[in-house]
């Protein structure tokens, strides 16, 4: 199957709301939970830069790089403030806006950027999107052939969910060739290697949930939220949810989508 990847998604109606995917996915991340979140938002879900489907990423990387491509993204779709919802480094962009002044709220699911200053892990994780890059590079051309499969939609998932059954082979396929099409990963991970991963904490002004689950692989529970338990944001509305993993949006969709809305209608 050829598979098409766009820059965003937009749909529903009601109070601006954006999801933000995390690294080397794209918007469909969030798939199984539009549905219910549409029934309330307005929903803006980009594709992140350098990402399949994204924008081309600048030659020169700055820490303002991608957040300033969200902005852009939510001032194109008329978005002054939105109720921001992000994944892994879509959640870390997500506080980062947050201290921008355009947030309304904020659900960050497993947000980058939490692990201790000296928490070699976050290397081992870096290290670990250049090789799946790789390897799904190599598995792109079968990835029909291995999500039509239980055992195939499994291995495919295990990284980031506990839960796979109920993913769709197509969305599972579509995974597997966007991470192969992440263009700007190798790029992207060097600058994160030499950046201070900083949050102006004390700048956000709106509620903030943070939702973390016990069987997360790629940033585990709890040395991956160090810095936001015990330094940035620890009076911060903290769920978290037993042997889930890493993308609650697709291991639980209907529990993460009633912890979105239920923190948005506040």
């Amino acid at each position: 199957m050829s598979y098409i990847f766009t820059p965003r998604h937009r749909g529903g109606s009601g109070p601006p709301l954006v999801c933000l995917h995390g690294f080397t996915g794209t918007w469909r991340m969030w798939e199984l939970v539009l549905p219910a979140l549409e029934r309330h938002h307005d929903v803006l879900a980009p594709t992140l830069p350098g990402h399949a489907g994204g924008p081309r990423l600048r030659e020169a990387l700055s820490a303002e790089t991608l957040p300033d491509a969200v902005e852009s993204a939510m001032d194109q779709a008329g978005f002054e403030r939105a109720h921001l919802v992000g994944n892994s480094l879509g959640g870390f962009l997500a506080l980062q806006l947050a201290a921008r002044g355009r947030a309304s709220s904020v659900v960050a699911l497993a947000p980058a950027g939490g692990w201790g200053e000296k928490d070699a892990a976050f290397h081992r994780t870096l290290d670990f999107f250049i090789e799946m890059r790789e390897l799904m590079a190599t598995l792109a051309p079968h990835a029909d052939a291995i999500a039509a499969t239980p055992e195939g939609r499994r291995r495919g998932t295990e990284m980031i969910t506990t839960s796979y059954e109920h993913i769709p082979a197509d969305l599972v396929a579509h995974l597997i060739v966007g991470v192969a099409g992440c263009t700007g990963a190798s790029r992207m991970v060097d600058y994160a290697r030499q950046s201070s991963w900083e949050l102006a904490a004390g700048r956000i002004d709106c509620p903030v949930r943070i939702v973390w689950g016990t069987d997360d692989r790629l940033l585990p529970w709890p040395a991956g939220a160090a810095r936001y338990r015990h330094e940035w944001l620890p009076h911060a509305n903290w769920v978290v949810l037993d042997g889930i993993g890493h993308c609650p949006q697709l291991d639980v969709p209907l529990e993460t989508a009633q912890l979105i809305l239920g923190f948005s209608a506040r």
